[in-house]
């Protein structure tokens, strides 16, 4: 159901700020999994986003110098394994 996401796993965003997978929760209209993240900076905001998103590729053309494949990327961190 959600497509390889890691619950408690702490991915990297492209552009490079950190967020932990807290849940994965149904969108109520479409039925879809979504995955309820936290940033791991600042105020530690709550957000949701569709899983299939979080596996887009970047956009080379806007994104050129991006190293990363995807929009998050799972950190290998040991004591979150």
């Amino acid at each position: 159901m959600n497509n390889g996401l890691k619950v408690n796993g702490i991915y990297k965003h492209f552009k490079g700020d950190c967020y932990i997978i807290e849940s994965i929760a149904t969108c109520s209209e479409t039925l879809k999994p979504m995955a309820v993240f936290r940033s791991l900076y600042g105020e530690g905001e709550q957000f949701v986003r569709y899983v299939d998103s979080f596996f887009e590729p970047i956009d080379r053309v806007k994104y050129p110098h991006v190293e990363q494949k995807e929009r998050f990327e799972l950190m290998d961190i040991k004591s979150v394994r």
